[in-house]
């Protein structure tokens, strides 16, 4: 997908700005999996992302792609509401994210400072952690790229609507659970 590319390379940067403007307020890193647990909603272009991820993740690493699988059948038979349940990407042995190139727009997004659009996303709570709302806004990065994700959609012909992380690697077409 040469526009996802695109898409995905503005996100990162505007996430490098913001990591590089928090400096050691933000304490994000591997093996840190607070905003990897419970369900969480994605986009369809972030479900095509995972997919391919897989398909890649099943040639490099069969074995890796399997267990990747199996955690997202059993998140699917458990139900997609579980607030307890890790993301299916998330290794549970290293606390890594097992297709942390193809991951969400929400994983990529949450823990820093970013302003979409008009709305704040969420900053994690380990993250600023004695800082204050003007420290916290001295690091913020605007980024509005809804219209350009839309389009993408528009472009692969995806429908609109969320789903979850282990229905999108199973293919299944259910949508998100509206009440979460």
């Amino acid at each position: 997908m040469p526009g996802d590319r695109d898409f995905i390379q503005i996100l990162d940067a505007a996430l490098a700005e913001s990591a590089r403007k928090s400096g050691p307020w933000l304490v994000c890193r591997l093996g840190c999996t607070e905003c990897c647990i419970g369900p969480f909603p994605i986009t369809q272009l972030d479900a095509v992302r995972l997919r391919e991820g897989l398909a890649e993740l099943e040639q490099s690493d069969p074995a890796r792609a399997a267990r990747v699988l199996h955690r997202s059948r059993e998140a699917v038979a458990r139900g997609a509401e579980n607030e307890e349940d890790p993301c299916p990407a998330l290794d549970p042995e290293t606390g890594g994210c097992d297709l942390y190139a193809a991951r969400p727009v929400t994983c990529r997004t949450f823990g820093p400072p970013v302003r979409w659009g008009a709305e704040p996303l969420g900053i994690c709570e380990l993250n600023f952690d004695g800082a204050t709302d003007e420290e916290i806004a001295a690091c913020e990065v605007a980024l509005d790229v809804r219209e350009l994700e839309a389009g993408l959609l528009d472009g692969l012909g995806c429908v609109a609507g969320d789903t979850s992380v282990a229905l999108a690697l199973l293919n299944i077409p259910d949508r998100f659970p509206a009440s979460t």
